[in-house]
């Protein structure tokens, strides 16, 4: 019986943490490896409720840390599936900071998480297909194929020359040309 479609937004998640002594490196800054584990549990959740199944983490896109976030912030991770292949979800997550006392707040990161759906013996599964509603939903719906097959390049599990979304960002499909 094949899965019904499901919306994007039916997998959204907001998660919020306070960031204590115990989370922070010797500047009173968050720890890198703290703010990657709840991003992956945030977009962990995303992944499960949208294909209702247990999901073990993929891979994790470029997270880069160019804003310190500090001791007594909050912060806030909002993530939700972006595209669903056969048992792979692609996920976004944003992550926001805020100092309350000072009335800050800025992005600090955001990152694309990829998650396959297990069965009880943790083989894949197929997921529901992704429905995208908004523009914002849809850009990122359109742009997770070529992501996916750049990671797959990366991960040596995809030939260049069949990538073909990737090809398409480089190459005119009607005269070959770099653009």
């Amino acid at each position: 019986m094949a899965k019904q479609p499901k919306k994007a937004s039916e997998s959204s998640v907001t998660m919020t943490e306070l960031v204590l002594p115990n989370d922070t490196n010797t500047l009173n800054n968050l720890m890198g490896g703290r703010l990657m584990h709840w991003m992956d549990v945030v977009t962990a959740i995303a992944a499960q409720k949208h294909s209702n199944r247990i999901v073990v983490t993929a891979s994790a896109d470029n997270i880069s840390f160019k804003n310190p976030i500090q001791l007594g912030d909050v912060v806030t991770l909002t993530a939700k599936v972006t595209r669903a292949f056969s048992s792979s979800m692609e996920v976004y997550v944003e992550v926001y900071a805020e100092n309350i006392p000072s009335g800050t707040k800025f992005k600090s990161h955001s990152a694309f998480f990829t998650f396959v759906a297990v069965d009880q013996g943790g083989r894949p599964i197929d997921v529901p297909e992704l429905v995208p509603e908004t523009d914002e939903e849809k850009e990122l719906y359109e742009g997770a194929l070529r992501r996916r097959q750049l990671r797959l390049v990366l991960a040596k599990r995809m030939k260049p020359e069949d990538a073909t979304e990737l090809k398409s960002i480089f190459f005119d499909k009607a005269i070959g040309q770099v653009q």
